[in-house]
């Protein structure tokens, strides 16, 4: 299966076709707008299918890689591959495309083909950050991704779209900015290479790790987002439209822990086993500090966002206990996450395209009026909560127990997100769902359609199906993760 280009094409297809709907003329063209729009993104999603059955679960090095020369002045290459880390996020990211193409499906009236394009484009260069062996590739598409973001929220977002859509754009940019010098110290000191796996390999002083890894953490702790430079995401979360809030919490975060694992654990491993306390200690406060956050807010989309920063503080914890189970049960957290935060917001965006309001108060007895959609939520509430069965609680588990493992009391404080997550999620349900109806607005609420059913049990089957069964998940990630904590057992530091 190497080398026939497999990941180009999910970079590029969907960027072709986002081009080719930006084309195809304006709002008077919206439904063939849409039409191509989903096409792209299933043919997307189509061309990962065989990343995942013919990946060969047995090694941890890079497959169905590409290698060519990109600019040879300055020793940069377009060099692609993928391992059991890397893999799973390119199909998550283009599976949750085609829910937000259909999301937006009749939400979206106006500029339907700049929308269409913008989540097309977006895919292609998250793919491209998953799939990129090339430190400076590397830069180009984490760098290139927060574009359409940005215009997402900053023209189909609320009321203050233009504040958060900046927010987010400075925040994310200028923790970046730190890192593009790190990739430059890196070229030198490994002899004028941009290959990561180079990287990897370079031995280095503990100041120069300790300042890389720094500079890393500005980079990627801001993408995840961990406390204390996570202000960004709950504004941005509460003005963007519902497929840009899926995107952002399904993939865009992932790509901050991802960030971590691919460079700063490797290239940095002394540093990474130095600072680990740091990282344990800010992930802690993630999960409890925020839950407790999360626990106040009036808003829903607002306490979903919250409630991704503390599960994102499980992932981080799961990365620097420096287990196994730690490891694959952040990575498994991560994929679950993608599931779950996606169903939430879109459950909360159901709502929002019926009643034109996201407060809690605002609603009651759903249930009554929307039977089939409380149940959907009802699900995706228990899997946000953790319950045993659905995909949120085994990723919570393994990490648990891997910081047993470690300390007793982390794995304490963790703990405490199941009794906090399910305190603020049924919470929120009940208050919603349950109870008399509200108002008449409430009332006049008609049950899902068959485009909103569809989307709502392609999420249900990813939340039971890794819930009851996420072997196949694990062993796609064991020989991977098995490779990185033993380049992390052994010193890189310089003589």
């Amino acid at each position: 299966m190497e080398g026939i280009g497999l990941l180009s094409l999910a970079i590029w297809v969907p960027i072709f076709v986002g081009i080719l709907i930006l084309i195809t003329g304006g709002d008077e063209n919206s439904e063939g707008q849409r039409t191509l729009g989903l096409l792209g993104a299933v043919i997307g999603f189509a061309i990962t299918i065989p990343l995942w059955t013919g990946f060969n679960t047995g090694t941890a090095a890079m497959q169905f890689e590409e290698l060519a020369r990109w600019v040879p002045l300055f020793k940069i290459n377009y060099h692609l591959g993928v391992d059991g880390i890397s893999m799973p996020f390119i199909l998550l990211n283009s599976f949750t495309t085609i829910l937000v193409v259909l999301a937006g499906w009749e939400v979206i009236k106006e500029r339907v083909g700049q929308y269409m394009a913008a989540f097309l484009i977006q895919s292609g260069l998250i793919n491209g950050v998953f799939a990129s062996l090339d430190g400076l590739q590397f830069y180009v598409f984490f760098e290139a991704m927060l574009i359409p973001l940005y215009l997402i929220i900053g023209m189909w977002g609320g009321p203050n779209r233009v504040y958060a859509a900046i927010k987010f754009f400075l925040y994310t940019l200028l923790g970046s900015l730190l890192m593009l010098v790190s990739l430059l110290y890196l070229f030198f000191q490994s002899g004028g290479s941009f290959e990561i796996l180079v990287w990897h390999k370079v031995p280095l002083a503990m100041s120069a790790q300790i300042l890389l890894f720094i500079a890393f953490f500005f980079a990627f702790a801001v993408k995840v987002p961990m406390w204390p430079v996570h202000t960004w995401l709950p504004d941005a979360h509460v003005e963007a439209p519902t497929g840009g809030s899926v995107v952002l919490a399904a993939i865009t975060l992932k790509v901050g822990a991802y960030g971590f694992l691919r460079f700063a654990l490797p290239i940095a491993p002394d540093a990474s086993h130095h600072l680990a306390g740091l990282m344990i200690a800010l992930s802690l406060i993630a999960v409890v500090y925020i839950g407790l956050v999360a626990l106040v807010q009036a808003d829903m989309k607002k306490l979903i966002a919250y409630s991704s920063i503390a599960h994102m503080g499980f992932v981080t914890l799961g990365i620097f206990i420096f287990s196994r189970l730690g490891m694959e049960g952040g990575l498994v957290q991560m994929i679950s996450h993608g599931f779950v935060a996606a169903a939430m917001f879109l459950c909360v965006g159901v709502m929002y395209d019926r009643v034109h309001s996201r407060q809690i108060a605002d609603y009651g007895g759903v249930a009554n009026t929307m039977p089939k959609f409380a149940a959907f939520f009802m699900l995706f509430a228990m899997a946000n909560a953790g319950l045993p069965g659905t995909s949120g609680f085994v990723g919570e588990f393994l990490v648990i127990l891997g910081t047993v493992k470690a300390n007793f009391w982390w794995a304490f404080l963790a703990a405490s997100t199941l009794i906090f997550g399910a305190a603020y999620t049924l919470w929120m349900y009940k208050r919603v769902v349950f109870g008399a109806v509200g108002n008449e607005r409430v009332e006049a609420m008609q049950d899902i359609n068959g485009r909103e059913f569809i989307v709502l049990t392609l999420l249900a089957v990813g939340v039971l199906g890794i819930g009851l069964y996420p072997l196949p998940l694990t062993q796609v990630m064991h020989a991977s993760v098995d490779n990185l904590l033993v380049q992390m057992s052994h010193s890189k530091l310089a003589p």
